[in-house]
This record gives structure tokens, sequence and C-alpha cells, in this order.
């Protein structure tokens, strides 16, 4: 099977500045996190508040789920964190 994100739900961390998301393969679920730092990169305002970040992960949902495609498709572990350097 390949990685799917069937579930559009998300979740700030602020503890550890990340967004949090969900993918599937087949029965399996795999986290995902990015850094709020790689979301501050690619908008053209600075987030900072919950409501700012997940914005704009929703603006870059697209390009963050290929990126989270491709780094599960190379290893297949059951976690990953996503940083700047990713997207």
């Amino acid at each position: 099977m390949s990685l799917t994100f069937p579930n559009s739900s998300r979740s700030y961390d602020a503890r550890n500045g990340r967004v949090r998301f969900i993918g599937h393969d087949g029965m399996f679920q795999i986290s995902f996190s990015v850094a709020t730092d790689a979301l501050s990169r690619k908008n053209a305002t600075q987030p900072n508040t919950e409501d700012e970040f997940l914005a704009a992960f929703d603006a870059a949902r697209a390009r963050i789920q290929d990126v989270a495609s491709k780094a599960y498709a190379k290893t297949r572990k059951s976690s990953y964190a996503l940083t700047s350097a990713d997207i």
C-alpha cells in the first residue's frame, strides 16, 4: 500500500514547536510533525499563534504531505519529524 492522508486533522504542539498530523499505510498509522520554523519560512507573514500556525500548515498542506510521503517511502518508519530543511 501507499501512504495516504484521509484525515485532515492536525494539532499544534506549542511545547515542542510543531504541528502534528497523521498518515496511513493500510491499517498502519504513521505520525508526522513539522517544525513551526519550517511553516514560518514558507509564509509571507510570521505566524505566532496556534491559529496562525495551523493556517500556515493548511496553506502548505499539499507540499508538506508530498515531503512526508517521500520521507516515508525511503524508510517506512512509524514517525517522522520534518524540519525546514525538508520543506
